[in-house]
């Protein structure tokens, strides 16, 4: 029996720049840094969401042509005013912008490095206190962090006299829920706007 070796797979990776080039498309030359003004314009103004421009995923896949113009016009044709739409969102937000940058000094610079590397990495990473604390005031109950004894049983603080633990949302899918878990927990899921919590500590 002959062993025939199989030759070496190649790798290969392509650019999304090179993708263009490869597909033909006019190529637009933005001066440094203004795609990430106006990236960040678009987002804060939802300037091309599915509402405004289409479900783009979804009419790539409708779309019957292979060359870019033929999707242009094809697209153009199905959206004519979405271009218009989505442009006259972002215009306001990049002016807001500008009077923002307009804003920044050395001394705001500072404060906000400061509170990016001391308040909102504590506050990210050390939060078990703040959720103590909302659900305390909200049952108007003291509330207290555990000490090194009770943290080792896995009790993370009191509200009033009932012990606690601190848990994320994920938690509830493990097998660890199987354990004989002798106090209350409180879940949390971290949201891009802060925390949901979840608790019942009758």
């Amino acid at each position: 029996m002959v062993n025939v070796l199989k030759p070496t797979l190649k790798k290969m990776k392509i650019k999304n720049s090179e993708i263009e080039d490869l597909l033909g498309a006019k190529k637009v030359n933005f001066p440094k840094y203004t795609t990430q003004i106006l990236n960040l314009a678009n987002r804060n103004s939802q300037g091309t969401t599915p509402k405004v421009v289409g479900q783009m995923s979804e009419l790539i896949k409708q779309f019957s042509g292979k060359e870019l113009n033929e999707w242009e016009e094809w697209y153009k044709k199905k959206y004519p005013e979405s271009i218009k739409n989505a442009t006259d969102k972002a215009i306001p937000m990049v002016k807001k912008l500008k009077e923002a940058i307009a804003k920044i000094d050395d001394k705001l610079i500072k404060e906000w490095v400061e509170d990016l590397i001391i308040v909102k990495t504590f506050s990210g990473l050390k939060f078990q206190e703040a959720i103590l604390k909302k659900i305390s005031k909200h049952l108007s109950k003291p509330y207290r962090l555990s000490n090194p004894k009770e943290e080792a049983k896995g009790i993370d603080g009191y509200i009033g006299k009932i012990p606690v633990s601190i848990k994320p949302d994920s938690f509830k899918h493990e097998n660890n829920l199987n354990e004989e878990i002798d106090f209350k927990i409180i879940f949390y899921s971290k949201k891009k706007d802060g925390l949901t919590i979840e608790f019942n500590l009758d």
